[in-house]
C-alpha cells in the first residue's frame, strides 16, 4: 500500500499554472468605457449651459418680447389724421367716419359640417351683395382657416347699417365684426387738387401736402394692453394698460379758397378756349410775406377719387397699357407749379432790366439807349425779335413795352454772363424754392463756363434756359417788395389737435437782392407794359397793373411741345398786394399763342375779382384803357337763360344783340363776346350772346378810326356791333386791329389817342 501522507506532499509542489482567458467581471464598469461616458456627460452639460447662456443673452429680449405677445392683447387706437384748411378756416381735407369689415372665420361654424359649409355660403353670399364683392373670393375667405380676414376697407354708414339688418334678420351675432375707422374727404372734390393731393387705402399721404406734410397730420397709434390665458381668450377682470393716441396735427394753408376758385374758373376758361394740349397753371403770390395764395394747375383731377382718370384723360385711358396708364395717373397727380420746368420767354425781361438798374448799366427812359433793325447778328447767327417791323430807336421802358429782344440782346451783352448768374442766384433761380410742396424741381441753366454769346442772347430774353413756374414768381415777386426776396409760404400753421396749441410757421426774408430804387423803376415800367405797350390787355379799370407778356419758342427737337404763352402782373403798383403768374402750355386756338393776346385778358379777369375781394382800394388816377368813371366790368351770364342774361346786362348798362334758337325763356347762354373781366363804356358797348345750340358765326370788318376823334371812333364801332377802349386824348393816331380786318361782333379794339399840333397851341 501507498502512503497517502507521502501523495498529498507531491501534490502541493507542483508550480501555479496562470490562466491566460480574460476574465469579465458583471459587476464593475470598465475603465475606459467609465472614461467616454463621463466625457459625453460634460459635452452635455457644456452644451445645455451654452444653449442656456445663448437663450438667456443672446435670444432673451427676443423670447421675453415672444412671451408677452402670447400673453397679451394688443388693441391699436387709430389715431386721427389732422384736418387741411384754407387760410380763411374752410375745410379742404377732413376725416370721415367710416368702419371696416372683418371676419373670424373659425366663429363662423355649426354643429356638424354640412351645416357650416351651408352657412359659411350663405355669410359669403350676404356679404358679396352688400358690399357688391365677387362671392368666390368672399367664400375663399370665409373658408379659410386664418383667424382674421379683411373683407373691406373704408364703408360708409349706409353700407354698415344695412350689414346690421342683415345679421339681424339671420341672427348672426359672432364671426363678423364692424370696426370703426376714418376715411380721407375733401370737400370741394377739384379745388386745388394737386397742392392738397390725397391718401392711399391706409390714410398715408400719397400726393401733395397730404404727402409732404405726413409726418405732421399722422399722428402717433395707441393702444389697449390686457392679459390672455393659454387658451388665447382674454383673463377677465385682468390689469389693462391704455395708452392714449396722439393725433395728427390740423394744417391752415397760405391758400385763400375764394382767391383759389376764381383763378380756377378762368384757367379753365383759358385752357378750353385757347384749345392749350398741354393744360396750364397759375399762382398768385402775396409779395411781402411770400404766401401763395392760390395755387393751380389743369386739367384737374377728383381727389375723393385721384384713381379715376379725369375728362381728358379718359379720352384714351382704355387704350393704353398698365405701365402707360401708371404714368398717365402720375402726370395727372404732378403740380406743373413746382413740378415741371418752362422756358419763361419774355416775361424773364423783367429780371434783366432789374439787373441792368441795379448796375447803373442803363436808366429806365435814356434816349436812344437801344435799336432794333428787326433781328440782332450773334456769331453769325440771325436771331429775330418776334415782331414783324423793328422797332427801331428805343429806351429800356420802350423796349419793355415793346417786348423787344434785340434791344435786351444788347443789354445782355452789357451785362455778361458772369454778373447775370450772380444775380440769377441771388433772386433764387439755381435752386428749388424750398416751399415744403410736393415733387419741388428746380431749374435747369448751362455751366457758366459753358456761356457763350448765343447763350448770353437769348437767355437775356428768357428763351433755352428752364425754370419753374414757381421759381419765376418768387423772382418777381421779389421785384414787386422793394428787392426783397422771400420764401415762398404753404402751410401758415400746424395746430396740435390733443393739446390746441398752435405753431405758426414764420414768414422768411432770404436777403436784399436789388435796392428798393430799382424795385421801383422795374415797377413803373412793367406799369407802362399794360398802359403803352404789349402787355395791355391785363389792365383792369380803376387799378394801377404792372406786366409782362411771355411766348417762348418750343425746344430744338422737342417742336411738339409747342408754345408756351404767359403773362405775369402786379397790382397796386404801390405797395404791392399780388404778383399773378399764368402759364398756358400749347395754345391752338385762333387768338394765336402770344402771351399778351393770350394770357393778358385771362390776367384781367382773374385781378378784376380779386383785387376788390383783397380790399385793394379803387385808384381814381390809375392808368387805364378805359374811363374809370364810365367803365364797367363785363359780368360773367354764361349758362344762364338768354332772358335773364339780357337782364342782368341791361341793368349793367350794356346793350346786347342776341343769336339763339328756341325759347329765351329756356335755352341757356353757351358764350358771349367780349368775355366777362373785360371792362367796357357804359352805355357805348354791346354783349353779344350765344345760345346754346346756336351755330351762327358771326363776322365784321374794323373800320379804319386814324384821324377821328373818340366821339366818332365809338359811333363808328358801335355801328358795326363792335366795343372800344380809350388810351389817351385827341383823335385817334393807332388801333390794334387793322382797318378791313374781319373780327368777331362784340370785340374789342383798342384805339390810341394824341393831340396834334393844332390841338396844342
Amino acid at each position: 500500500m501507498k502512503n497517502p501522507k507521502k501523495k498529498t506532499k507531491k501534490t502541493n509542489n507542483h508550480k501555479i499554472i496562470k490562466i491566460k482567458t480574460g476574465f469579465e467581471s458583471k459587476n464593475l464598469v470598465h475603465t475606459t468605457k467609465l472614461k467616454i461616458l463621463m466625457i459625453v456627460i460634460i459635452i452635455i452639460f457644456i452644451l445645455l449651459i451654452s444653449r442656456i447662456g445663448f437663450l438667456q443673452f443672446a435670444q432673451g429680449n427676443f423670447l421675453k418680447e415672444k412671451a408677452y405677445q402670447q400673453q397679451t392683447i394688443n388693441q391699436i387706437i387709430s389715431p386721427k389724421r389732422g384736418n387741411i384748411y384754407d387760410s380763411t378756416g374752410k375745410a379742404l381735407a377732413i376725416g370721415a367716419q367710416v368702419d371696416t369689415i372683418t371676419i373670424n372665420p373659425t366663429k363662423i361654424k355649426k354643429s356638424n359640417e354640412a351645416d357650416t359649409k351651408d352657412y359659411k355660403e350663405k355669410v359669403a353670399k350676404g356679404l358679396s351683395e352688400i358690399f357688391e364683392l365677387n362671392y368666390d373670393e368672399i367664400f375663399e375667405k370665409v373658408s379659410s382657416d386664418s383667424q382674421v380676414e379683411t373683407i373691406i376697407k373704408k364703408v360708409e354708414q349706409e353700407k354698415v347699417e344695412q350689414l346690421k339688418q342683415w345679421m339681424e334678420e339671420n341672427k348672426i351675432t359672432v364671426g363678423i365684426n364692424i370696426d370703426e375707422d376714418t376715411k380721407r374727404y375733401y370737400p370741394y372734390s377739384t379745388v386745388a387738387s394737386h397742392v392738397i393731393g390725397f391718401c392711399g387705402s391706409d390714410n398715408q399721404g400719397l400726393s401733395g401736402i397730404e404727402a409732404k406734410w405726413e409726418s405732421a397730420l399722422t399722428g402717433t397709434p395707441g393702444k389697449i394692453v390686457s392679459s390672455k390665458g393659454s387658451d388665447q381668450k382674454e383673463i377677465p377682470n385682468a390689469e389693462e394698460t391704455y395708452i392714449s393716441a396722439e393725433n395728427g396735427s390740423d394744417l391752415t394753408l397760405s391758400i385763400d379758397l375764394n382767391i383759389q376758385s376764381i383763378v380756377e374758373k378762368y384757367l379753365k376758361q383759358a385752357v378750353d378756349e385757347n384749345d392749350c394740349h398741354r393744360g396750364g397753371n397759375v399762382i398768385a403770390m402775396n409779395p411781402k410775406t411770400g404766401d401763395i395764395l392760390a395755387m393751380a394747375s389743369y386739367p384737374d383731377y377728383d381727389l375723393n377719387s385721384p384713381y379715376t382718370p379725369n375728362s381728358t384723360l379718359a379720352e384714351n385711358y382704355d387704350s393704353l397699357s398698365n405701365e402707360e396708364k401708371s404714368e398717365a395717373l402720375f402726370t395727372m397727380w404732378s403740380n406743373k407749379s413746382v413740378g415741371a420746368t418752362y422756358e419763361p420767354g419774355s416775361t424773364f425781361k423783367v429780371i434783366t432790366s432789374a439787373v441792368a438798374l441795379e448796375e447803373n448799366i442803363t436808366s429806365t427812359d435814356k434816349a436812344g439807349d437801344f435799336y432794333c433793325k428787326g433781328y440782332e447778328e450773334i456769331s453769325g447767327i440771325k436771331i429775330s425779335c418776334w415782331a414783324k417791323n423793328p422797332h427801331g430807336v428805343q429806351t429800356l421802358r420802350k423796349s419793355l413795352c415793346n417786348s423787344c429782344n434785340p434791344a435786351f440782346m444788347q443789354l445782355g451783352q452789357r451785362i455778361g454772363p458772369s454778373t447775370l448768374y450772380k444775380y440769377y442766384d441771388a433772386f433764387g433761380l439755381f435752386n428749388s424754392t424750398n416751399s415744403s410742396l410736393y415733387g419741388e424741381q428746380s431749374s435747369l441753366f448751362q455751366n457758366l463756363d459753358k456761356i457763350g454769346p448765343v447763350e448770353l442772347a437769348t437767355m437775356s430774353f428768357g428763351q433755352r434756359i428752364n425754370v419753374t413756374p414757381l421759381q419765376m414768381i418768387t423772382a418777381i415777386s421779389c421785384v414787386a417788395n422793394d428787392g426783397i426776396l422771400m420764401k415762398p409760404r404753404i402751410v401758415k400753421e400746424i395746430k396740435n389737435t390733443d393739446t390746441n396749441t398752435v405753431t405758426e410757421v414764420p414768414v422768411t426774408q432770404i436777403r436784399q437782392v436789388i435796392s428798393k430804387q430799382t424795385s421801383e423803376q422795374v415797377k413803373s415800367m412793367m406799369e407802362s407794359v399794360v398802359t403803352d405797350g404789349s402787355g395791355r390787355h391785363a389792365a383792369v379799370s380803376g387799378y394801377s397793373i404792372g406786366g409782362k407778356t411771355g411766348t417762348s419758342e418750343p425746344p430744338v427737337g422737342k417742336e411738339e411741345e409747342g408754345y408756351v404763352a404767359s403773362y405775369v402782373a402786379i397790382s397796386p403798383i404801390e405797395d404791392t398786394q399780388i404778383v399773378l403768374l399764368l402759364t398756358l402750355y400749347d395754345p391752338k386756338g385762333p387768338n394765336g399763342h402770344q402771351g399778351g393776346q393770350v394770357a393778358g385778358p385771362v390776367v384781367s379777369q382773374m385781378l378784376s375779382e380779386i383785387l376788390p375781394y383783397l380790399g385793394v382800394p379803387v385808384d381814381e388816377n390809375a392808368s387805364s384803357n378805359t374811363n374809370p368813371s364810365n367803365a364797367i366790368v363785363v359780368p360773367d351770364v354764361r349758362n344762364k337763360t338768354v332772358a335773364e342774361a339780357e337782364k342782368i346786362l341791361k341793368a349793367s348798362g350794356f346793350q346786347t344783340k342776341v343769336y339763339v334758337e328756341g325759347d329765351p325763356n329756356t335755352v341757356l347762354v353757351d358764350d358771349q363776346t367780349p368775355k366777362p373781366g373785360n371792362s367796357l363804356l357804359k352805355n357805348n358797348s354791346i354783349i353779344v350772346l350765344y345760345g346754346q345750340g346756336s351755330s351762327i358765326s358771326t363776322s365784321v370788318t374794323v373800320p379804319d378810326l386814324r384821324n377821328m376823334n373818340a366821339s366818332e371812333a365809338i359811333h363808328a364801332l358801335k355801328s358795326k356791333n363792335l366795343n372800344i377802349t380809350i388810351e389817351g386824348s385827341g383823335i385817334v393816331t393807332s388801333q390794334d386791329y387793322a382797318k378791313d380786318e374781319p373780327v368777331q361782333e362784340g370785340t374789342i379794339i383798342k384805339v390810341t389817342l394824341k393831340q396834334t399840333l393844332t390841338q396844342t397851341q
